[in-house]
């Protein structure tokens, strides 16, 4: 046998020794990707729907305040602020000949 029939074997022998390294790793590989699928499926599915559900809640606690406390206190306030208004606008009407028109306190900005 030469010298270079034997780094031939040599190397034959490297490689296919790296060829079933890399069968393995693939093999652990992918029975870590099934793990990581069954935990996906098994934990962070129900996480996903606990969250879900909390988003319901979430908007129809949202649903609830907006329509039996906020629309009533903007009605309010806007009912409010016409009536204001329109006694501003009636008290500066001038009283009777003679008396001059009063100015605005809104509009001498």
């Amino acid at each position: 046998m030469t010298v270079l029939g034997s780094i031939r074997d040599v190397a034959i022998i490297i490689l296919a020794v790296l060829s079933i390294v890399i069968g393995v790793l693939l093999i652990v590989l992918l029975v870590q990707l099934q793990r990581l699928i069954r935990l996906l499926r098994e934990e962070i599915q129900p996480i996903l729907n606990s969250a879900s559900e909390t988003v319901g809640t979430v908007r129809g606690t949202t649903t609830f305040m907006s329509r039996h406390l906020i629309k009533p206190l903007v009605d309010l306030s806007s009912t409010a602020a016409g009536i204001r208004r329109a006694f501003q606008v009636l008290s500066a009407w001038p009283k009777g000949p003679g008396r001059p028109h009063r100015e605005d306190s809104n509009t001498a900005l």
